[in-house]
C-alpha cells in the first residue's frame, strides 16, 4: 500500500509528458499539489501501517514510524513549494512545466528513500534526488544558479564516490547490502580497520548531502541562487532527507560506539555555532537563512551523538519542525522579493505596514527557530538538550541553550531591519504577496504553532510511531 506513493508520482510524470491533451503548467501544477495533499492524508488511513515489510524485485522496502514522519515532512514541504511556484513571476511557463516534472521526481525519489532497507538502494535514491536537485537549482538559467548548481555537482560528485566506495567495501564484507546482513556483519568485524574506513566515508558522504559543518560549501549558494520555489524545496526538505535522515537509519546497521557518538557530537557543535556567526554577518536575506539552516541542521546531529533513542527521537522531532518553519522563511523570503524585487537586507525597511501577513508569520518562524515556547521548535530543542543531558554529555547541552539565545539575537535583528523601522519611499505602493503565497504562509505557520499548543498530543502520537 504505501509503495503507491513511490508509484504515483512516477505515473503522474509519465502521463504529463505524454501530452495527450496538451496539458499546460496550471494543471501540471494542481496535479502536483493534489498529490501532495494526497500524500498527506494518505499515511492517515488506518491500513497504512498494515503491509509493513515489501519484498519486490529482490529488494526490501518497509515502512516504520520514521518512514511516517518523513513522509509527511516531504508532504507538507512540496505543497508549499508548489504554491510559490504557481505564484512565481519570474519563472517562464514552460519552466513551471518543467520544474513540476523534477519535483514528482524528486518526491518519487525520497519516498523510495525512506522505505528501502538496504544500503545500496539508499545510495541509488540519494543519487535519484541530487540528480533532480542540479537541474532544480538552475532552473532559471542565470549566471548565479548556474554556478551555484554546477558546485553542488561538483561537491555532491565527491559525496557519491565516498558512499559508493562504503557500499563496495561493505559489500564486500558481508556478502549483501541489507541492513540485517550489514549489521550481523559488523558484530563480527567491526573493529576491521577497512570497515571503519568505510563507515567514516559514508558518514562524510551524508554529512556532505546534508551541509554539515565544514562540508556545507555548496549549500548557501544553492539555498540563495536558486529560483525561490527551488529554496523552499532544497531547504524545507530534500537536504534532510538525503543527508540527516539517512543517518537515522545508520543506527540500524552500524557500530555506533563512543567515538562514533563524538564525531557527531563535534561536527554538530560546529554546525550551530559556526553556522549561527556566519548566519548574522549575510546580508542576503536567503544567505542568512542558508546558513541558519546549517546550524538549525547541527541540533539534529548533536541529538544523534548523544547516542540514545531519546536523540534520536528529539532529532527526528527536530528535522521535522526544522522542515515546516523553515520553509515557511524561505516561503516569506519568496513573499519579499516578489514584491521589492531584492534579497539584500539593507534594501528593505518597515515593510510590516505593507505586507502584514509575511511580517507576523516570519515572527513566528524566527521565535520558533530560537526555541520560544510554546513554539514546536522550543520542544525539540528541549528534548535534544534534556537527550545529551541524561547521556553525559553536559557541556553539548549546555552550548545547544546558549547556541539558542544566539540565534534568537540574530534574528530579531534581521526582523527589525526589514519589517520594522521607517518604510522606504519606494515600497509605499507595494501590496502582499500572492495568494498562493500566503496560503503556504498561513499554512505551515498554523502548522508551527499547533504543534507547540499540542506537544502533549503529539508526543504521545510520535510515541506510538516509534513502537512501530
Amino acid at each position: 500500500m504505501f509503495l503507491l506513493l513511490v508509484l504515483i508520482p512516477l505515473f503522474l510524470v509519465l502521463l504529463l509528458n505524454l501530452n495527450l491533451y496538451k496539458v499546460n503548467y496550471k494543471i501540471a501544477v494542481l496535479i502536483a499539489g493534489l498529490f501532495s495533499l494526497f500524500q498527506m492524508f494518505f499515511i492517515f488511513s488506518p491500513n497504512f501501517f498494515s503491509t509493513g515489510l515489501v519484498d519486490l524485485l529482490s529488494l526490501r522496502f518497509e515502512c516504520d514510524g520514521i518512514s511516517w514522519i518523513m513522509l509527511f515532512s516531504i508532504a507538507i514541504v512540496s505543497f508549499a513549494a508548489i504554491c510559490v511556484l504557481y505564484a512565481s513571476e519570474t519563472i517562464a511557463s514552460g519552466k513551471k512545466f518543467h520544474f513540476v516534472n523534477l519535483v514528482l521526481l524528486a518526491l518519487a525519489g525520497m519516498n523510495g528513500l525512506v522505505f528501502v532497507r538496504d544500503i545500496f538502494s539508499i545510495y541509488v535514491f540519494i543519487e535519484i534526488i541530487a540528480a533532480t536537485s542540479y537541474v532544480l537549482i538552475a532552473l532559471d538559467k542565470t549566471k548565479k544558479s548556474l554556478e551555484a548548481s554546477f558546485k553542488y555537482l561538483v561537491i555532491s560528485s565527491v559525496a557519491t564516490v565516498m558512499m559508493l566506495s562504503a557500499v563496495a567495501i561493505l559489500f564486500m564484507a558481508a556478502g549483501s547490502t541489507d541492513f540485517i546482513k550489514v549489521a550481523q556483519m559488523y558484530k563480527e568485524y567491526g573493529a576491521n580497520p577497512l570497515i571503519v574506513v568505510a563507515s567514516v566515508f559514508f558518514i562524510v558522504g551524508l554529512f556532505i548531502k546534508g551541509g554539515v559543518m565544514p562540508f556545507h560549501g555548496w549549500l548557501p549558494d544553492a539555498y540563495s541562487a536558486s529560483p525561490n520555489p527551488t529554496s523552499v524545496f532544497l531547504a524545507g526538505i530534500v537536504t534532510k532527507t538525503t543527508g540527516i535522515y539517512t543517518l537515522v537509519r545508520l543506527y540500524a546497521i552500524f557500530d555506533f560506539n563512543y567515538s562514533m557518538q563524538l564525531v557527531f557530537l563535534v561536527f554538530g557543535s560546529l554546525s550551530i555555532v559556526i553556522a549561527a556567526i556566519g548566519a548574522i554577518n549575510q546580508d542576503n536575506f536567503k544567505r542568512m537563512l542558508a546558513y541558519s539552516s546549517i546550524s538549525q541542521v547541527g541540533y539534529i546531529v548533536l541529538a544523534f551523538g548523544s547516542g540514545t533513542i531519546l536523540g534520536v527521537f528529539a532529532g527526528m522531532f527536530h528535522l521535522f519542525n526544522h522542515s515546516v518553519f523553515k520553509s515557511l522563511l524561505f516561503v516569506n523570503a519568496s513573499a519579499l522579493e516578489s514584491r521589492v524585487n531584492t534579497n539584500q537586507i539593507h534594501n528593505m525597511s518597515g515593510l510590516a505596514s505593507r505586507m502584514p501577513v509575511t511580517s507576523t508569520t516570519s515572527v513566528i518562524a524566527f521565535l520558533s527557530t530560537a526555541g520560544i515556547p510554546p513554539l514546536a521548535g522550543f520542544w525539540s530543542k528541549l528534548l535534544i538538550v534534556l537527550a545529551l543531558w541524561f547521556s553525559g554529555n553536559k557541556e553539548f547541552a549546555v552550548l545547544a541553550l546558549l547556541a539558542s539565545i544566539f540565534t534568537l539575537t540574530y534574528f530579531l535583528i534581521m526582523q527589525k531591519k526589514i519589517f520594522f523601522g521607517q518604510l522606504k519611499e519606494k515600497f509605499n505602493t507595494i501590496k502582499e504577496a500572492r495568494f498562493t503565497i500566503r496560503l503556504a504562509s498561513l499554512f505551515l505557520c498554523a502548522i508551527t504553532i499547533l504543534t507547540g499548543l499540542f506537544f502533549p498530543i503529539i508526543l504521545n502520537f510520535m510515541a506510538f510511531l516509534f513502537s512501530f
